[in-house]
């Protein structure tokens, strides 16, 4: 019944920046882990970043000095910001998590719909 839900994509251009964010629709869950992924039309999906239950991150090669994720305190949303953007960083940005709520049961391989970023001059 809980859904992993996306915001804060949008139309942006070539060197601008944006920050998405990935939340749980039921309060209880807190994200125990995450990744943010990303698909293009004709291309593969592909792991951009991810954040595991201790804080611990890491990035895709092309995303490295210019994406970080985050997770706020209450470990009840997660964020991706985004930096200098390229025009091939247009993609359906995607949230996939485990969350857990406060009687550490666990809800493994959950997987939002999405959230449309857009680079274009």
């Amino acid at each position: 019944q809980v859904e992993l839900v996306e915001s804060g994509g949008g139309l942006v251009q070539p060197g601008g920046s944006l920050r998405v964010s990935c939340t749980a629709s039921i309060s209880k869950y807190k994200i125990h882990a995450a990744g943010w992924y990303r698909q293009a039309p004709g291309k593969q999906r592909e792991l951009v970043a991810t954040i595991t239950s201790d804080g611990s991150t890491n990035y895709a090669d092309f995303v490295k000095g210019r994406f970080t994720i985050s997770r706020d305190g209450a470990e009840k949303a997660v964020y991706l910001q985004m930096n200098s953007l390229k025009p091939e960083d247009t993609a359906l940005y995607i949230c996939a998590a485990d969350l857990v709520d406060d009687s550490y049961f666990y809800l493994n391989d959950y997987w939002g719909q999405g959230t449309q970023v857009t680079v274009s001059s």
